[in-house]
Order: C-alpha cells, then sequence, then structure tokens
C-alpha cells in the first residue's frame, strides 16, 4: 500500500472542513492529513486529535490573487511531505471528496495504491447541485450523498487533485503547471461548494467572502443549483464515460494541460450505489 498524504487550506469553514477530515481520515487515517489555517486568527479545531495542523499567516488580495498565494503554499507543503517519505499526495479544496466507484468494492488508498502515476492524476468532477422543489435544505447530521442525487459533469472540478512528485499546482488545483492531466477510470471528485441554496446565500454574507470580492463569485457559482433544477437528468454511467473521453482528448485554446467539454451542459443522476459511503 503507497503512503498518501491529503492536504488542504481553510479559513473560516469549519462546516466543510469536518467533512473533508471525516473522510479522508477515513480513506487514509486521520494521522495523514495536513490542514492548514489560513491566518492566526484562526481556532486550531480540537476534534481532529490526530491531524496535523498548521496555522499560517493570513493570505491576503482579492479572489485571483489570494488563490495563487494559497496554492503557493499548498504545493510547498505537498513538496515538505514528499520529502517526509510520501508516496502521494492528495490536494484539495475542503469541499472536495476524491472517491473511487463503490462498485469497486476499494477505499481511495487502496484504489490509488494500485495506479501508476508518474506526474499527477485527476478525479473526474462532479458539481453536486441541489434540486429546487425536490431536495430540502442539508442536513449536516446525514451523509450529503442521501440528501443531493444530482451533479453536472463539467471540466471545472476536473482537476488535479493528485502528485505523485513534487510539481507546482495551479490555483484552485485545476492543473499541474508544465504538465499534462490525466484522468483516472472510475475516479471521481464530488464537489459540494454550491450543492445548498440557503448556504449559498449565508456564505455570500460572510465578512471575509465579501473584503476578497467573493460576492459576484457565488451568484455565478449558484447556476449550478438553477442547471440541476431545470434540466432533465442523464444516466450517469454512461455520460460519465462521455464526459471523460471527451475531456481527456479535448483542450480550450487558453491552456492546453486544463480539459475542455465545449460548453456542454449535462446533468446526470448521482446512483443509489454513492449514498452509503458515509458522505
Amino acid at each position: 500500500m503507497k503512503r498518501i498524504a491529503a492536504v488542504t487550506m481553510v479559513r473560516n469553514d469549519g462546516f466543510y472542513l469536518r467533512k473533508w477530515t471525516s473522510w479522508y481520515g477515513a480513506q487514509l487515517g486521520e494521522e495523514n492529513l495536513y490542514i492548514l489555517l489560513d491566518g492566526r486568527d484562526q481556532a486550531v479545531p480540537d476534534w481532529c486529535p490526530a491531524a496535523h495542523v498548521i496555522v499560517c499567516d493570513r493570505v491576503e488580495g482579492q479572489v485571483r490573487r489570494a488563490d495563487k498565494g494559497r496554492i503557493i503554499r499548498i504545493s510547498e507543503e505537498a513538496a515538505r511531505l514528499f520529502e517526509a517519505g510520501y508516496d502521494l499526495v492528495i490536494g484539495t479544496d475542503c469541499d472536495e471528496m476524491l472517491v473511487a466507484d463503490p462498485r469497486l468494492g476499494m477505499s481511495l488508498a487502496e484504489f490509488l495504491s494500485g495506479l501508476d502515476i508518474r506526474d499527477s492524476a485527476s478525479g473526474l468532477g462532479l458539481d453536486v447541485g441541489q434540486k429546487l422543489g425536490e431536495e430540502a435544505p442539508v442536513d449536516p447530521s446525514r451523509p450529503f450523498l442521501q440528501q443531493r442525487h444530482y451533479a453536472r459533469l463539467g471540466t471545472r472540478y476536473t482537476k488535479a487533485s493528485i502528485l505523485a512528485r513534487p510539481l507546482r499546482w495551479g490555483s484552485g488545483f485545476h492543473r499541474v503547471k508544465g504538465h499534462n492531466f490525466h484522468i483516472a477510470k472510475d475516479l471521481y471528485l464530488f464537489h459540494f461548494g454550491y450543492f445548498d441554496l440557503d448556504m449559498l446565500k449565508a456564505r455570500s454574507q460572510d465578512a471575509d467572502r465579501q473584503e476578497q470580492g467573493w460576492e459576484k463569485h457565488m451568484d455565478k457559482r449558484s447556476r449550478t443549483i438553477r442547471l440541476v433544477t431545470r434540466k432533465k437528468a442523464l444516466d450517469f454511467d454512461r455520460w460519465t464515460r462521455f464526459a471523460r473521453r471527451l475531456q481527456t482528448w479535448c483542450r480550450p485554446l487558453y491552456a492546453w494541460n486544463k480539459p475542455a467539454m465545449f460548453e456542454l451542459k449535462l446533468v446526470a443522476r448521482i446512483p443509489d450505489r454513492f449514498s452509503n459511503l458515509g458522505l
């Protein structure tokens, strides 16, 4: 079994950090989790005693500038983890969970240990939304995928989340600088950041996010909810195969090392086999 670490950076986001820690702790072992707190005003959580929590100076600036500053720190931490003997390092935002297809009957650690990753690997991105009129506000005490059943198949969350050696991530883990990306079969990245309308509205009023210019960004992300609500859901297995092939072979003109889907707006229903993962 390969030795695998997971790293994230967070500020004032205990809701998602708890889920991130719970998921990756169960998959990799909590002692292999590394949490960077963005700002010395952040309280160190007392509910993940085995995880490594590192308090950093706050990354200042508007959204784009701050994102660049954060990813530099995370990439540096990943390089340090390779020096410490890890074989793979997972980097995600705290609202993103890598999942091996449950029909394989494997943990994430088992799945990744079986892959031959030279530089980096990606899961197929699934941007989970809320189907208004059918799905109620999320209950944090229950698994997310027992409450949410629809996701957009797009390129934004097909991220180069897994490194096999020290490399530099681009902002938001969307690419690895100077290297191509490789989408692993049967691996998915579930993004939960905009899967609840009430939560989205509350986050848009957060003082830190308003200061960094997130109001417009939040409005943009609510499009996932609108899309999931109005679009007819497609078959998951058929259309994820299509999306994986398309994203593997197509590139946007502005970035050869990012995937493309020609602005297709595809929504699929998440199969019930994902609902019992505890995610």
